[in-house]
């Protein structure tokens, strides 16, 4: 069951009258996931991070993790939106100077079972994530349809807001270890039952289902407290058919570096880096291929402490985007909390000690 709540409101100031073209400034404001189809994919870049290849002690394990962003975009990326929900004709030409904003506030709850008996010589780990949270958007600016001799502008304010559940990510890992050395493999995907309708201007679901896999590394020195962390990964979404829409395959790669300053506590840095890799179907002409890009750093730390006879585990990390195109950029915070089984104190050591990104 979906608890929901949706909030929308319009202000606009004709130049010249045209109920068409006031309908559809409505949808100039993509969703809050950011990429591909209107500035909206699946994966949502800074996922992994560091000691992602670590593995970890057999049991249940929860991670509680508040996501917050904030972006911008212009032009094309809200252009877009309106296009391939149909509000505006292949035959209309468009000329939209707009800036649009949206933030996103978030929780994701992913509780994940490691398995003690070996597969394949590695640790086997199953989980499914789920979310609630806040979306809001909002876009001013003016638009201009051409439609041969024909010409309309509007000028406008819309806003939206949306309070529910989003969709379900089910991910299984395989890890090993050698060593300082450690590798992963991993496979997710979008279950598409969140909220979300293709003519609303903040959502919470994408609207498709998709799947997404990849494989990682972590060079962990406990001896010199460093670690080093990357996964990459690519997305295949399927067509969402209240659009007709299909996004293009993505490539993503996310990473983070980090020193122990203590066996508790450790600061470093964590980056990405997304680019769709091939063509979306069903755009308009006018956008040609349409293939997203950012990229993204920043800092982060973080502490391991004991909660009773279990491991506990609080990380901050932020980014700062750049280098984007064809989708909102900006900021994103991630402040996670996990809890997890404690290594054997025979075996006690930073190596064994579980990390939830």
């Amino acid at each position: 069951m979906t608890r929901e709540r949706s909030q929308q409101t319009t202000s606009l100031r004709p130049r010249h009258t045209s109920a068409a073209v006031a309908i559809a400034l409505l949808a100039c404001l993509p969703s809050m996931s950011r990429a591909d189809e209107g500035g909206v994919s699946y994966w949502l870049p800074g996922r992994f991070g560091s000691l992602a290849a670590v593995p970890a002690v057999p049991g249940w394990s929860m991670a509680a993790v508040y996501y917050h962003t904030t972006v911008e975009a212009s032009g094309a990326v809200a252009a877009a939106r309106q296009i391939q929900i149909g509000r505006i004709p292949a035959n209309v030409a468009v000329s939209l100077g707009a800036s649009l904003s949206a933030q996103g506030d978030l929780v994701f709850l992913n509780p994940t079972y490691t398995f003690a008996t070996p597969v394949l010589g590695g640790q086997l780990a199953i989980g499914v994530i789920g979310l609630f949270g806040r979306s809001s958007a909002s876009v001013d600016g003016t638009l201009t349809a051409a439609l041969g001799p024909l010409a309309v502008t509007r000028t406008g304010f819309i806003q939206d807001s949306i309070t529910s559940v989003g969709d379900l990510y089910p991910q299984a890992t395989l890890k090993w270890n050698a060593g300082v050395h450690n590798f992963m493999t991993y496979l997710t995907g979008d279950v598409p039952v969140g909220a979300y309708s293709s003519t609303r201007l903040a959502n919470l679901g994408i609207g498709h289902a998709a799947i997404d896999g990849g494989g990682g590394y972590t060079y962990f020195n406990p001896a010199a407290g460093q670690e080093f962390s990357a996964v990459a990964g690519f997305t295949y979404n399927f067509k969402n058919h209240d659009t007709n829409y299909q996004n293009g395959i993505d490539f993503h790669v996310d990473w983070g570096m980090s020193q122990f300053l203590s066996k508790q506590f450790f600061v470093g840095f964590v980056g990405y880096g997304y680019q769709q890799i091939t063509d979306d179907f069903g755009q308009h002409p006018i956008l040609g291929a349409f293939r997203s890009r950012v990229l993204g750093i920043g800092p982060q730390a973080g502490f391991l402490f004991p909660v009773g006879d279990m491991q506990g585990y609080l990380n901050l990390k932020a980014y700062g985007e750049f280098a984007a195109e064809n989708r909102p950029s900006g900021w994103n915070a991630w402040l996670t909390f996990s809890i997890s089984p404690m290594a054997p104190a025979s075996t006690l050591t930073p190596t064994k000690h579980r990390i939830v990104k």
